[in-house]
């Protein structure tokens, strides 16, 4: 089956909307509870108490539901050979409880490889925002994806 993303559909300065996910108490301290057991992350008490001023997503959990807005906007759908890595990662503001994100990937450069014919890499940015329009993270990175002629 062909895939709709394929190294040859990005274009430098193209947005690609991430839609949105609302963020739950319950999913916040699931994951936290799992992977980043400080108290801000466990308790609305805690998390009030914290500079964070209430039950907030661990960065990690932020980074994660990331992931899987950028799955469902168009990796899923993708030519996606993974990544080598992440250029940056910037926790800007704290993802409360009930927060609603939204976000977009914009395409920042594109390169075919050089060493690995029918493979391109693709620069992205990312920036995550809540409902009330403050940036919570912003994150690049290249990824490998297949070219739709492959040799």
């Amino acid at each position: 089956m062909d895939k709709s993303w394929a190294y040859e559909d990005f274009t430098v300065g193209n947005e690609i909307s991430l839609g949105t996910r609302t963020v739950s108490a319950d999913e916040i301290v699931a994951f936290a509870s799992e992977f980043d057991a400080q108290p801000m992350h466990l308790s609305e008490e805690a998390g009030r108490a914290s500079l964070l001023g209430g039950l907030a997503a661990s960065g990690w959990h932020t980074c994660a539901m990331f992931m899987r807005m950028m799955c469902d906007a168009f990796l899923i759908d993708s030519t996606s050979q993974g990544a080598p890595g992440i250029d940056f990662v910037r926790w800007k503001r704290p993802v409360l409880a009930g927060d609603v994100l939204s976000g977009k990937t914009t395409v920042l450069d594109k390169r075919l490889s050089k060493s690995r014919p029918g493979l391109g890499l693709v620069t992205l940015a990312h920036e995550i925002s809540n409902a009330r329009g403050d940036v919570v993270v912003e994150l690049q990175n290249t990824g490998m994806f297949a070219t739709r002629e492959r040799p």
